[in-house]
């Protein structure tokens, strides 16, 4: 395979990053030493062309600035290409300044590990239920029999989403964001937003007059500077926190299960509890790193090692070159289970630090748990089925045997 220069390498398309991870890999290392602040040009579409920040230091330096640069005209590359979020302004995601922090405090509430004690709980329960099953099968999709039922499950409960309704928005939620199959269209990914939208809207009228213990009731009946939050910062946070807290989580339990067939003595760590879950978490996090990049617009004349970032500019931080950033982390092309410190940005950092990464945390480390407790061994049974994204990382299916433990 010819190797592509970084200015032939289009990050707009989806098919970039199916590559095998060693080519992958190799294309950031070349872009973090050839041009690590380096100007995308996008061809055949009438958009604006954006800069691609690959070393750590700097994703981590923008990050944190929250004076120069802004979410609210977007945060992820499709986005910020087509000039904005409809949703900026009143998704916390896409908001800055007092409203951010507002509407992160309501949030951080209802995510805040004493609240979040009895949904963990739950989580360990849902996560060894289905891996014993798993196991008792033999045989089965690991991506569709396990991981897709535990960070929608959680989710639902944190929102009080009625059980009925956890298949319907789990397959919206694929739609949304195009991640299932290459023939997906645009318009197909937006009429699945729209319904979520539509849903939540339903349900907090429901709980604005019937609050319960759950998200939608906070978001729906909690007050910011004396006056209620408007339907549609209900609703776009509800998308928010349903799109981010079930796909990054449901990503990475898939890809950590393949990583650790692919690493068999990182498995043997693991089992025999040489390494601690939880710093295997940690691990899994980084070499996945399912969320690849987020984006920001420059609101003044920025320099960035040596280039000038212009006002109105589109800036994306690719994490899944930052996690890789040899300056950062010794040896970074190793799968080391028992590595510390590790400094991460699969969760953002700064202001827009992800208010979900405790219960992503706790959701990857009860798999974790239940799968060194009933496994033995896991091996695949059939290839592994890529999603087609540029912005996320994993698989949609990943089929393997799983080995009874003793």
């Amino acid at each position: 395979m010819t190797t592509l220069t970084v200015d032939d390498t289009d990050l707009t398309d989806p098919q970039t990053f199916l590559a095998p991870g060693a080519e992958l890999a190799e294309m950031w290392r070349r872009f973090r030493s050839e041009s690590p602040v380096h100007w995308h040009e996008v061809t055949g579409r009438a958009v604006p062309g954006f800069w691609v920040l690959s070393r750590y230091d700097d994703v981590m330096n923008v990050y944190r600035d929250n004076k120069r640069f802004t979410s609210e005209r977007g945060n992820v590359l499709t986005t910020l290409l087509e000039g904005g979020d409809s949703a900026a302004g009143r998704m916390l995601a896409v908001t800055d300044g007092r409203r951010h922090r507002e509407l992160r405090n309501l949030l951080l509430k209802a995510f805040a590990p004493r609240v979040l004690e009895r949904v963990v709980a739950a989580v360990r329960e849902r996560a060894d239920r289905l891996v014993r099953h798993a196991v008792e099968s033999g045989d089965c999709d690991f991506a569709r029999d396990v991981a897709e039922h535990i960070p929608m499950a959680t989710i639902a409960d944190l929102l009080g989403v009625p059980a009925r309704d956890r298949d319907y928005l789990l397959s919206l939620t694929k739609e949304a964001l195009s991640t299932e199959e290459s023939g997906q269209s645009a318009d197909e990914a937006l009429v699945a937003r729209n319904e979520l939208l539509f849903y939540f809207s339903e349900l907090a009228v429901e709980r604005r007059d019937d609050p319960r213990d759950d998200v939608v009731s906070v978001l729906a009946t909690s007050l910011i500077d004396g006056e209620p939050l408007t339907e549609q910062e209900i609703v776009f946070n509800c998308y928010s926190v349903i799109i981010g807290g079930d796909e990054t989580s449901r990503l990475s339990m898939i890809c950590g299960m393949r990583e650790l067939i692919e690493h068999p003595e990182q498995w043997r760590r693991l089992r025999s509890g040489e390494v601690d879950v939880d710093t295997a978490v940690e691990e899994v996090l980084r070499w996945v790193t399912p969320a690849m990049h987020f984006g920001r617009r420059a609101v003044e004349d920025v320099e960035i090692g040596n280039r000038t970032v212009r006002a109105g500019d589109v800036v994306t931080l690719w994490n899944s070159s930052a996690n890789y950033d040899e300056e950062a982390f010794t040896d970074p092309g190793t799968f080391d289970l028992g590595r510390t410190p590790n400094r991460h940005v699969s969760f953002g950092y700064g202001p827009h630090f992800c208010p979900g990464a405790f219960l992503g945390r706790a959701e990857l480390s009860a798999v974790f748990t239940a799968l060194r407790t009933h496994v033995a061994e896991a091996v695949p049974n059939g290839p592994a089925r890529p999603i087609h994204s540029n912005f996320l990382h994993g698989y949609s299916s990943l089929p393997v045997s799983l080995h009874p433990a003793s």
